[in-house]
C-alpha cells in the first residue's frame, strides 16, 4: 500500500518507522492549465499545500520537432508561466523547468527532490498517454498515479463506453445523450428546450453586406508575454510574425474573452455560423478554442455561461443551441473518436489520395480568391472558423486528391488551437473523409456554388463560379464533378450522396471527358 500523500516513511537506527514530511510531485502538462486541476485536488485531500510541489516543463523537443504557428507557441508558453505564478500565489511550490524533453525534465526533478509519489492527469494526446503509461514507469522507481482527464465531459459521462469498432456512431445522437446527462437545454423529462434538438435550418444564412461585425477583444502583451516572444522569435525565421500577439494568456483574460463573445457576437452566431467573408476571419464565432484546448476555459464553464445568457433572454435559442452543439457535441465527439480510433486514425487514406500539398498552402499565393483569403489568415493569425477549414481548405484537398497526412501536417503547423486530439479526427475524419466514414456521415464536398452562396469570395475572383469547364471555370467545379466520376462506385453506397450522384445524368460523355481532362491538367500543375 502506498504511504499517505505528502509523507515518506524511513527507518531510523533502531529500526523504528518514522513518518517524515516530504512534498509529493504533480506533473502538469502545458495544455492542462486548469484552475481545478484534478491532480491538485487529489493531493489536497491528504496533504497541505506546502507538501505539494508542481512540476511544469517547457520541452524543447515539443517546440522543435514539428512546425508550429508562432501564436500557438507564444500562447502556450506565456499561459504556462502565468499559470505557474497563479499556483505560487495560491501557496504551491512550483518547479518550472526548461528541458530538452519531458523525460529529461522529469528525471532531473526526481533527482533533485526525491518525492515519494508522482501524480499527473492523463494526457489528451495519444503520444502523451503512451509516455505516461510506458516511459514514466521506466524512468522512475516511485509510485505514479495517472488521474483521468477532466478537460472533456466524456470523461465524466461516456454514452458508449464499449464502442463496437466496426460501427458508425452519429454525432447527433451522441450529443443528445450528453445534453440529457448534463441537463443542458432540456426539461425535467429530458426533452429539448423549444421542442427541437438542433436548429440547423435556421443557422445557414449568408452574411448581409451591411451587417456590423464586432472586433475581437485584445489583450496587450505584458512583461511575461514579451519575454516569451523575444525568446521564441529566432524560431520563427524564416517565417515572420505578421501580427501583433494579443491573445488571452490567463484564466482571468480568457473569462473576459468569453464574456465579450456572449455580449457582442453570440446573438448573431446562430444564423451566420456557416457564413464566410473577406471582411473577417471570425465574424460572430467565439474564437475561444485556443483557451479551451489548454485549460484556460473549461467546457462546462462556457456552456453554462451561454445557457445563462439564453435563460436571461439575452440571446435567441438557435444561437445558444448552435454554439453549445459545437462544444458539447462536436468537440466532445471528436475527442471520443480520437480516443477510440487512434493510432490507426491518423493514417487513414480512404480515397487513396497521393498528390502533394500545393506550395500555395505555405505562402498563400494562388489565383483562387477564397483559398488565398483563407490560407493567408491561417498563415498570419493562426485561425479560420470551422466552415472555412471544412468547406474551403478540406473541400479543396479532398477534391484535388491531396495526401491526407500532408494536409494534417499543415493544419497542425498553422493553427493556434492545433493539438493532435482535435486535428486528427477533424482533418482525417470529418474534413477529408479519409477514415472511410467512421466520423462523418458523408464527404463534405461541394462545387463553387456553395462557396458563392455562403461567402463574398467569388465577387473578386478571376474564375467563374458558374462555369463547369473552360479557361475561366472555377477549379472547385471541375474538381467536384471529376471527384464524383472518379469515386462514383464508393459514393453510391452512401445514401446521403444519392442526390449529388443523380446530377451526373446531366453530364454527357463529352462533358465528362472535358471535366476529367481539365481536372487532371489542373492537378498536375498545382506544384
Amino acid at each position: 500500500m502506498f504511504p499517505p500523500l505528502g509523507f515518506l516513511y524511513i527507518m531510523d537506527v533502531t529500526g523504528e518507522a518514522t513518518l517524515m514530511t516530504q512534498p509529493i510531485s504533480i506533473w502538469i502538462l502545458g495544455n492542462q492549465l486548469l484552475t481545478d486541476h484534478p491532480a491538485l485536488l487529489r493531493a489536497e485531500e491528504q496533504a497541505a499545500k506546502q507538501d505539494i510541489r508542481v512540476l511544469l516543463i517547457e520541452s524543447q523537443y515539443l517546440l522543435d520537432h514539428r512546425p508550429a504557428h508562432p501564436a500557438r507557441l507564444i500562447l502556450l508558453l506565456s499561459a504556462m508561466r502565468h499559470y505557474a505564478d497563479h499556483l505560487r500565489k495560491a501557496g504551491f511550490e512550483v518547479d518550472y523547468r526548461e528541458a530538452p524533453s519531458f523525460r529529461k525534465g522529469i528525471q532531473d526533478h526526481l533527482k533533485m527532490y526525491n518525492p515519494p509519489r508522482l501524480l499527473s492527469m492523463a494526457a489528451s494526446g495519444h503520444n502523451g498517454k503512451e509516455f505516461q503509461q510506458t516511459t514514466l514507469p521506466e524512468i522512475s522507481s516511485i509510485p505514479i498515479e495517472i488521474i483521468p482527464n477532466t478537460q472533456f465531459l466524456v470523461g465524466q459521462f461516456n454514452p458508449y463506453p464499449q464502442p463496437d469498432p466496426d460501427k458508425q456512431y452519429i454525432m447527433e445522437y451522441f450529443y443528445r445523450e450528453l445534453r440529457k446527462h448534463f441537463q443542458i437545454l432540456v426539461d425535467g423529462q429530458g426533452n429539448p428546450t423549444g421542442g427541437k434538438w438542433n436548429y440547423d435550418q435556421q443557422n445557414r444564412k449568408p452574411l448581409p453586406g451591411d451587417i456590423h461585425i464586432p472586433p475581437l477583444p485584445t489583450f496587450p502583451p505584458d512583461k511575461v508575454t514579451q519575454q516569451v516572444t523575444a525568446q521564441l522569435s529566432p524560431r520563427f525565421k524564416p517565417r515572420k510574425m505578421g501580427f501583433d500577439f494579443n491573445l488571452a494568456v490567463s484564466h482571468e483574460q480568457a473569462a473576459r474573452a468569453l464574456k465579450d463573445f456572449i455580449q457582442n457576437r453570440l446573438q448573431d452566431f446562430g444564423p451566420y455560423e456557416d457564413a464566410m467573408t473577406s471582411r473577417s476571419s471570425v465574424i460572430f464565432h467565439s474564437h475561444l478554442s485556443p483557451y479551451l484546448n489548454i485549460g484556460l476555459l473549461t467546457p462546462l464553464q462556457v456552456i453554462h455561461a451561454v445557457r445563462q445568457a439564453y435563460q436571461n433572454s439575452e440571446i435567441p435559442l438557435n444561437s445558444a443551441e448552435g454554439f453549445i452543439r459545437q462544444v458539447l457535441g462536436w468537440r466532445e465527439f471528436m475527442y471520443w473518436q480520437y480516443q477510440r480510433d487512434m493510432p490507426e486514425l491518423k493514417n487513414g487514406n480512404y480515397w487513396h489520395a497521393d498528390n502533394p500539398l500545393p506550395t500555395f498552402f505555405w505562402d498563400g499565393e494562388t489565383k483562387l480568391n477564397c483559398l488565398q483569403e483563407v490560407t493567408h489568415r491561417a498563415l498570419t493569425f493562426g485561425y479560420n472558423h470551422h466552415i472555412e477549414r471544412l468547406m474551403i481548405l478540406c473541400n479543396f484537398c479532398t477534391l484535388a486528391g491531396i495526401n491526407p497526412q500532408q494536409v494534417l501536417d499543415w493544419f497542425m503547423a498553422n493553427y493556434v488551437d492545433a493539438y493532435p486530439w482535435v486535428m486528427v479526427p477533424n482533418v482525417i475524419g470529418m474534413g477529408l473523409h479519409a477514415d472511410g466514414g467512421k466520423i462523418g456521415t458523408k464527404p463534405y464536398i461541394s462545387s463553387a456554388n456553395y462557396i458563392q452562396k455562403m461567402s463574398d469570395y467569388c465577387q473578386d475572383c478571376k474564375f467563374d463560379h458558374n462555369a463547369r469547364t473552360g479557361v475561366e471555370a472555377c477549379p472547385y467545379n471541375f474538381l467536384y464533378w471529376n471527384f464524383l466520376l472518379q469515386h462514383q462506385e464508393r459514393l453510391s453506397s452512401n445514401p446521403r450522396m444519392a442526390l449529388s450522384l443523380s446530377n451526373l445524368r446531366h453530364l454527357d460523355q463529352e462533358e465528362r471527358e472535358k471535366v476529367q481532362e481539365q481536372a487532371d491538367t489542373f492537378i498536375s500543375r498545382l506544384e
